[in-house]
């Protein structure tokens, strides 16, 4: 099935310049688009209205499905939408309630022209909406912002249950899906975990690789008489054979004092492929309860990829969290910063429309010291995360660059499903947990 089409909005290349003395020491601009949530990005201010002068990076990233930018030509008579940016001074550029407090230098308003989106859907074209200076306020004060229209196609896939359920995931594009993985949750103690002495793809085990990230003094510690292990979810292509799996490598435990899993002593996941006859690790999760989040009851996590497939060094791609009870969005999106203008192997201009770059293979790599670059810029994969109140079939993104075959697309499957199965895994110890849960769970 081919993918869906998305399209991004990159806005990037900011800078001020006024002939006026400003009172304010630092300014910032909140960017919005109607229909999706306002971003804020700091702007600095430069001596003269030179290109030179502008700091070449993305500060703001917009991302609209096909569905979005449908509904937004239907509310508009001209098939067009208004990127508006506010510029204010003073105030913080980080939140609503500072943003409020800043005072408003002006306003510039962005044409985005959605038609012209939707006639090239399929053709992998960038387009310039926006590059150079703008003036606004009738006093000489400009602004130089560059904004650029890109397709980003992505491979959808759904969950028909909550993964604990062992669910069937079908690959969907609009109206139409199709079954590609189902998957098989488990429990198992402590002891059958140690009956095997290497990991075989038919059954996920984390023993032969858990001492290379475990912490040793969490193993000198004496065993809490609660705890969360052994489970793990297996994704299995439509013939049976397994093509990914996520389990459960150091337990959830409650801290000291506390009948919660804090961020001092998380739990954590293995995300693994299957490789020459055996699992490699892929990637690590870690989850914990976080008070100081959304409404004080968040879930905290900290997403590290593992180059080669074991090594000690990992590569941190998502640290942030998810409100625990309503549920959010995981993503990793390497999109903002100055790093995706320019590396040793490949380049990006935001102005010029044009870049180059090797393509991304998140299941090999030759070394770690390659993987900071440039293998993992732009949008990598989203998942939807339900709450511990609501029933939840976990949608997944993939932007297609970095998928090459089935394995890849699984990987993510099962390293959203670990998250999502992280809800549960995380909340108080005093609270029981549904029965598909408990099974074989000392409590």
């Amino acid at each position: 099935m081919d993918p869906c089409p998305f399209v991004r909005f990159l806005v990037g290349n900011l800078a001020l310049t006024t002939p006026e003395m400003l009172s304010c020491k630092s300014f910032h601009c909140r960017f919005k688009i109607r229909g999706l949530p306002s971003q804020i990005s700091d702007i600095k201010v430069v001596a003269a209205d030179g290109d030179a002068l502008v700091e070449n990076r993305v500060h703001v990233c917009f991302t609209l499905s096909r569905v979005e930018v449908e509904k937004l030509i239907e509310k508009s008579s001209k098939g067009c939408s208004e990127l508006k940016i506010d510029i204010r001074g003073g105030g913080s550029g980080h939140g609503c309630g500072g943003f409020r407090k800043g005072k408003l230098i002006g306003c510039v308003v962005v044409q985005l022209d959605l038609k012209n989106v939707v006639e090239n859907w399929g053709i992998n074209k960038a387009t310039l909406v926006q590059n150079g200076w703008v003036a606004f306020g009738g006093s000489g004060t400009k602004l130089h912002v560059t904004v650029r229209a890109e397709p980003d196609p992505r491979f959808v896939f759904r969950f028909d249950g909550e993964p604990e359920c062992s669910p069937q995931v079908f690959q969907v594009n609009g109206n139409v899906k199709q079954p590609v993985f189902s998957c098989k949750f488990a429990l198992r103690n402590s002891g059958e975990w140690g009956l095997r002495s290497r990991s075989s793809p038919s059954e996920p085990s984390t023993s032969s690789v858990a001492s290379c990230f475990r912490s040793p003094a969490v193993e000198d510690q004496q065993k809490p008489l609660k705890e969360r292990k052994g489970w793990s979810i297996t994704i299995h292509d439509l013939s049976g054979s397994p093509v990914a799996a996520a389990s459960i490598l150091t337990p959830f435990v409650p801290s000291e004092g506390s009948d919660c899993v804090t961020k001092s002593n998380p739990g954590a996941w293995l995300i693994l492929r299957p490789g020459h006859g055996t699992w490699k690790p892929w990637a690590r999760l870690e989850a914990w309860r976080d008070r100081r989040g959304i409404g004080r009851n968040s879930l905290g996590y900290r997403f590290d990829l593992i180059p080669d497939g074991g090594g000690i060094d990992t590569i941190s791609l998502a640290n942030s969290t998810i409100d625990a009870k309503s549920g959010g969005k995981f993503s990793v999106d390497i999109t903002t910063g100055p790093s995706l203008m320019t590396s040793p192997t490949g380049s990006f201009d935001l102005g010029s429309c044009s870049g180059s770059s090797s393509n991304s293979d998140l299941g090999s790599a030759s070394g770690s010291g390659s993987w900071g670059h440039i293998l993992y810029r732009g949008f990598v994969m989203s998942s939807t995360v339900g709450g511990y109140r609501r029933c939840s079939k976990p949608e997944v993104e993939v932007g297609v660059q970095h998928v090459s075959c089935t394995e890849d697309a699984a990987a993510f499957v099962a390293l959203a499903a670990a998250l999502d199965l992280s809800v549960d895994a995380c909340r108080p110890f005093s609270r029981n947990l549904r029965k598909e849960l408990r099974q074989h769970v000392p409590e």
